[in-house]
């Protein structure tokens, strides 16, 4: 399981954005329940890759978030509210956000190995194949949130009206005319503002993201080849090789390079 604990940034000068954001989760998790946990932050258990990639760029987006997630086993039954929950995973993502508030990086999101052992108090060993994966998996998520960050508003209302377009068709040719007819721009325009928003880089390394993140939960509970290992196994593993920069099908970054860009 996937435990994030997502902490707003700056709260005490700011209005109460744990509202908007709960609304904003729902169409992001399938299974996953987010609440509010304590004060300004809202906690919640997630249990695919992709939910979580979707999720943690999704709160970097506003730049107004701290993002912690936790990866390992949770204690079952689990309740139905996530602050009843507990296990590693609930210890890591605790961590995991103190870790995002640390300010050595431009990119507030950290992820933690939550350890083996059902009931465990801390963190994996550094050495670890999860230990790794997790620093792996934080390392390349935090390489495309400072895309998502950096991203100016123009950017983004190109990115949000092509997304629209492509979720509405079967198919994905001419989509960025569509979007361009809509935006009141040229199709040039589109083209150039999804070049330089790193749109296709985003979603090129997305399944590398989410691969990490399933590798580094099968490493932590058991569940793979790999197990908690040293670091020596891990990297025998497959834990710190850089993964395929290739996505693993057609991704929506692919698919305005296909559909008019010149």
């Amino acid at each position: 399981m996937y435990v994030m604990t997502i902490d707003q940034r700056g709260s005490s000068a700011d209005v109460d954005r744990v509202p908007g954001l709960l609304a904003e989760l729902t169409g992001l998790s399938t299974a996953g329940r987010f609440e509010r946990s304590v004060g300004d932050e809202v906690q919640g258990v997630v249990e695919r890759p992709d939910e979580v990639v979707d999720i943690a760029l999704h709160a970097l987006r506003s730049g107004r978030w701290y993002v912690g997630i936790g990866v390992g086993a949770v204690d079952r039954p689990l309740p139905a509210s996530p602050r009843e929950g507990s296990g590693p995973a609930f210890v890591a993502a605790r961590v995991a956000v103190e870790n995002a508030k640390s300010g050595s990086a431009h990119v507030p999101l950290a992820i933690v190995s939550g350890g083996l052992r059902r009931g465990a108090a801390a963190p994996s060993p550094a050495g670890s194949a999860g230990a790794r994966a997790c620093a792996n998996a934080e390392a390349v998520l935090r390489l495309i949130g400072r895309l998502v960050q950096d991203r100016t508003a123009a950017q983004w209302k190109v990115v949000d009206v092509l997304r629209s377009v492509q979720h509405g068709h079967s198919g994905t040719h001419g989509t960025q005319k569509i979007a361009a007819k809509e935006l009141g721009i040229t199709e040039q325009s589109v083209s150039r503002a999804l070049l330089r928003s790193g749109w296709q880089e985003e979603w090129a390394a997305r399944p590398a993201a989410e691969m990490l993140l399933s590798f580094a939960h099968e490493a932590i509970t058991g569940t793979g080849d790999a197990g908690e290992q040293p670091a020596d196994q891990a990297r025998d593993a497959g834990v710190g090789r850089h993964p395929d920069s290739r996505p693993r099908d057609s991704t929506e970054g692919d698919r305005w390079t296909r559909s008019g860009s010149r």
